[in-house]
């Protein structure tokens, strides 16, 4: 894995396929491109003040011979280099629980584990996703989170995924123990885009200082043309650095982008993943 520390140009992306069982993720600099069964995954994370790391955590996992990819993007109170200790202990808890089946059980494990092993007061944001191939079904849970932008290709609009009622309003990952978390689920056609970013962009600040909201962000996404997702991201925090000079300077910022692509599962794949998820879940 190739990890960019300058903004780079959109060939200098470094793309890699994941194979089964296969998991990637960190909180460090990051310019990257993923292809996954059903996927196109880009991921940009920059610590705050250019640290080596920051409190904005990214995890991603191909399972069951591609058929199950989940994307996790977690934002742990604090920014930069003092909250590398606390993004490090979310990207373990990430690591022991990315296999379970039920995403629902891994939200609350967790909000459980991270409430145990971080200190008094802490807490993290997070976005907890999972795509099945072979329905293109794609789970969404947002905890504390900002909510993720959708970009339907049949509309060619951007609109923020927000919660249909009360009960999908989740609270932030280890503020208070034993509590349900709720998700959405959603269809991803071919060229739609999900997008998880941490609150670093929707908390930038428009040309007269309001701040831009998710439904803010979502009228930049859509002043900008979305025919190559990398290039769309780095328009887009242009578009932001260049709206106030307040903006992605003082938090980390990160953002994963996942485009539903053509590309599927094989039929032995799909067969044999039962057993090698088993063997997986197993040989923990």
């Amino acid at each position: 894995m190739r990890i960019i520390e300058d903004t780079p140009t959109i060939d200098q992306v470094a793309q890699e396929t994941m194979s089964c069982m296969e998991v990637w993720g960190g909180n460090q600099t990051t310019w990257s491109h993923f292809v996954v069964p059903g996927l196109d995954l880009w991921v940009y994370s920059q610590p705050f003040g250019a640290a080596g790391c920051g409190g904005d955590v990214y995890y991603l996992s191909s399972c069951a011979s591609g058929r199950v990819t989940r994307i996790l993007l977690g934002d742990v109170s604090g920014h930069g280099i003092e909250a590398a200790p606390a993004a490090d202990k979310l990207r373990d808890i990430m690591r022991k629980n990315v296999n379970y089946i039920d995403q629902s059980r891994v939200v609350e494990s967790l909000n459980e584990q991270f409430e145990e092993a971080s200190s008094v007061g802490l807490f993290a944001t997070a976005i907890v996703s999972t795509y099945f191939a072979p329905s293109r079904e794609f789970s969404v849970c947002t905890a504390g989170h900002p909510p993720p932008l959708i970009y339907r290709a049949a509309k060619n609009v951007w609109e923020p995924l927000e919660a249909k009622n009360a009960n999908l309003r989740n609270m932030a990952i280890g503020v208070m123990g034993g509590q349900d978390f709720a998700s959405t689920k959603l269809k991803l056609k071919t060229g739609d885009i999900f997008m998880g970013y941490s609150d670093a962009l929707c908390e930038s600040y428009d040309t007269v200082d309001s701040l831009l909201t998710s439904a803010g962000l979502a009228m930049i996404a859509n002043s900008l043309t979305c025919h190559e997702p990398g290039e769309f991201v780095q328009k887009l925090l242009e578009r932001i650095r260049d709206m106030n000079a307040k903006n992605l300077i003082s938090d980390d910022a990160t953002v994963i982008l996942a485009q539903a692509n053509e590309q599927g599962v094989s039929l032995k794949d799909n067969l044999l993943a039962p057993f090698r998820l088993l063997g997986g879940l197993f040989g923990r």
